[in-house]
């Protein structure tokens, strides 16, 4: 029996799904597939599967909601976990607590309706809470490690430990996570009272300037590279006339040359490809390196 019956054999109850794929779940639509897609729906089943892999010997990772990455066409070796169905969300006074798979937009409208600032910055990121603890998110001036207090995490080991903020390491789109491993099971966010009414303004203005300027008509993984220091991506991509470049199905947004888009079925590879083409241009034109900032993951 393969390690993929034998997994869904071992917990009938969990929900599993073989050789599952990707591209149904990946914000660019694309992706192959996983040998094993989970959907754990409790700290519990969470440690029970990674448990088993580690004892098995079966490679395991997590997705995060998918928002900010991009799977390679062969797909996913082992287990893959995304936390969707972790999404619980509490607030007492000025501390909201999250599961992971809780969206990032929701726990910004969560605080609004609790009137608590400190969140509005996140009202138009796609990806998950634990996603967005893992690169330390951001947006209009705006990181995740301006309002975190703490996260409970469950190492490779099996052991599940709290790390605080100052343990996270948090720095510009990376926390400590990204070395150590493990996964990031719920989060606990300091927030601050305020009226409703200036929370709301500035969401509706963060609202109304991000469909603007970017391309949420096409599927995407958002902004593919990190801020260059001293430079802004979207300008040297256009200064390097490279807006609306094409290779097969992926795009240079016309709308905002910082975002790569699925115009007409792209693969995973399109999307790889087109990263390395810009990366190549803008060394040679501004002697600048663009580091990803999404995350490429799977078997080439």
């Amino acid at each position: 029996m393969n390690f993929k019956d034998q997994l869904i054999q071992q917990f009938p109850d969990f929900i599993l799904y073989r050789d599952e794929p990707l591209q149904k779940y990946t914000f660019t639509e694309t992706g192959g597939p996983a040998d094993i897609l989970a959907f754990p729906r409790t700290t519990m089943e969470v440690k029970l599967l990674v448990d088993y892999c580690r004892e098995q010997d079966i490679p395991w990772l997590v997705l995060g909601n998918a928002s900010n990455l991009i799977v390679r066409d062969s797909g996913i070796r082992g287990v893959v976990l995304m936390l969707l169905e972790m999404k619980q969300l509490t607030i007492e006074d000025d501390r909201m607590t999250v599961e992971s798979g809780a969206r990032l937009i929701d726990a910004s409208v969560a605080a609004y309706e609790a009137s608590l600032t400190g969140l509005e910055f996140a009202c138009g990121i796609p990806g998950s809470v634990g996603g967005a603890v893992f690169m330390n998110a951001g947006a209009y001036g705006g990181e995740i490690k301006d309002v975190f207090i703490s996260s409970d995490v469950l190492l490779p080991n099996g052991e599940i430990v709290t790390m605080t903020k100052e343990e996270m390491a948090f720095r510009y789109r990376h926390s400590h996570i990204q070395e150590m491993g493990g996964i990031i099971l719920t989060s606990r966010f300091g927030l601050k009272k305020s009226k409703p009414l200036p929370i709301k303004t500035m969401m509706d203005e963060l609202t109304e300037l991000r469909e603007s300027k970017q391309p949420l008509e096409y599927p995407s993984c958002g902004s593919v590279f990190k801020r260059p220091e001293g430079h802004f991506t979207g300008k040297l991509v256009q200064d390097a006339g490279l807006q609306g470049y094409t290779i097969g199905g992926a795009q240079i947004s016309m709308k905002h040359a910082g975002f790569i888009v699925n115009i007409n079925k792209a693969t995973a590879t399109d999307y790889i490809e087109l990263i390395a083409h810009i990366q190549t241009v803008i060394k040679e034109k501004f002697n600048v390196d663009l580091e990803p900032e999404v995350r490429i993951i799977g078997e080439n």
